[in-house]
């Protein structure tokens, strides 16, 4: 696995990824209030748990508190707030890491609403995939990692020949494509759904991220915004 610390792609169409860094500001500020000693309790009724959701129905009038909740918080919106909220530290990190990195050229692609609305999607749909996986589960899904699933695999899509800056083995810097690097990751996520599902990494998440942005970025990209680099002089 290779740790993102920049990539060679400046901005071509908008001044600042104020999308990016929004998002990214967000996250760190619920981290910031969940470390005040916020009850568990109070975060699992913003996470998604699979068979809450479905029993209470997507487009239902939604139901009181679950048995893992302490705020009466529709399960449909769950799919939104799920993703703001971490585990721990490194947890957030990864995620902001990834965002920060390769967020601004798909935010560059997109423009700042379109962007918006494709990192929503992507969250929101890797929240599904995962609940319709584990239908039963009752274990409180949170974390932006299918979101950020979703940047990334757009972002492969735009810029695979972009050379990225990574940290190999955590402590080599290398400067490889972001081929490479992002398609690493992507294999990474493809074998784990294949494995037994054990400890904490909801890895079909991941995976409705990815696909989701797959989709996506074909449609909400600028016109004549070209995929797989071409067109462009990339080194």
């Amino acid at each position: 696995m290779f740790i993102p610390i920049r990539d060679d792609n400046p901005l071509r169409s908008i001044p600042f990824q104020y999308v990016t860094i929004g998002l990214i500001a967000v996250n760190v500020i619920v981290y910031l209030l969940q470390a005040t000693g916020i009850d568990e309790r109070v975060i699992a009724s913003f996470a998604v748990v699979p068979n809450e959701l479905f029993k209470a129905g997507l487009f239902g009038p939604g139901q009181g508190p679950g048995p893992n909740d302490a705020v009466a918080v529709p399960e449909r919106l769950t799919l939104l707030s799920y993703m703001f909220f971490h585990g721990d530290p490194m947890h957030l990190l990864g995620n902001m890491l990834f965002l920060w990195v390769f967020g601004d050229n798909v935010e560059d692609a997109m423009g700042h609403v379109r962007f918006f609305i494709f990192y929503m999607l992507c969250g929101i749909f890797a929240g599904f995939a995962h609940a319709v996986i584990t239908p039963a589960s009752g274990v409180p899904l949170i974390g932006a990692s299918g979101a950020v699933a979703g940047v990334i695999a757009a972002y492969i899509m735009l810029h695979p020949r972009v050379q990225v800056w990574v940290l190999a083995l955590r402590v080599i810097p290398l400067r490889i494509s972001a081929a490479f690097a992002l398609g690493a990751w992507i294999l990474t996520q493809l074998v784990m759904v294949m494995l037994p599902q054990t400890g904490p990494v909801a890895w079909w998440a991941h995976i409705g991220g990815l696909l989701a942005g797959a989709v996506l970025v074909l449609v909400m990209r600028r016109p004549g915004v070209p995929l797989f680099d071409r067109g462009l002089g990339v080194n």
